[in-house]
């Protein structure tokens, strides 16, 4: 009987912890997406400004340097120093020009996180986030990972979508047509940034 109070006891406390670590990235979650939206709520802020508000917000919260080499890996490695640098600036500006494009659609539309639980095997939060449309709902499973005692997104799964696999998939295709030359990848991703930041801002 002991024994059985002492196992109901540890799940419990498993249980808690987890919840209470999906709790806690939620609120977070909620704090930074809340950062972007104000953005769009403002009609007189010019729309380079609220792109460079978004860059910031995503910079800060999506690991963009680690993405940018799981994604090129070979290709990355046998770059040289400065090539890499270009590479992963050109990337985190893509990442953002990404973003900011699905939200060019945005105009007050309402969310909720509707769900939110703690993977403990891998160490990642699955938050589920509901955007109420005109058209309907959408769901957004945001996997948000904590690393030294800071939150990162690491993926967004839009309508069962991976982000992160569509960009590693679209990425690949690239280094390909270029013979996994970083270099060449990096003006070729110069240009695509380029022709992005002039259809948002204008």
């Amino acid at each position: 009987m002991i024994n059985l109070i002492k196992f109901l006891v540890f799940i419990f406390i498993i249980v808690l912890s987890s919840s209470l670590k999906a709790s806690e990235a939620s609120e977070w979650l909620k704090q930074e997406v809340d950062k972007i939206l104000i953005a769009y709520q403002d009609p007189n802020l010019p729309n380079e400004n609220r792109f460079l508000l978004i860059e910031q917000t995503i910079n800060n919260n999506f690991p963009g340097k680690s993405i940018a080499i799981n994604i090129a890996k070979q290709s990355y490695k046998n770059a040289n120093e400065e090539t890499r640098k270009i590479y992963i600036n050109l990337f985190k500006r893509h990442l953002a020009l990404n973003i900011a494009s699905l939200m060019q659609g945005y105009s007050n539309q309402k969310y909720e996180l509707t769900d939110s639980r703690y993977d403990e095997k891998n160490k990642v939060n699955y938050i589920d986030m509901e955007v109420y449309l005109d058209t309907g709902e959408m769901i957004v499973t945001w996997r948000v990972l904590k690393h030294k005692e800071r939150y990162f997104v690491i993926d967004l799964i839009i309508s069962g979508i991976s982000l992160y696999e569509t960009k590693r998939s679209e990425f690949n295709s690239m280094l390909k047509n270029v013979d996994n030359d970083l270099t060449k990848l990096n003006e070729e991703l110069d240009k695509i940034n380029e022709s992005s930041y002039q259809k948002i801002i204008n």
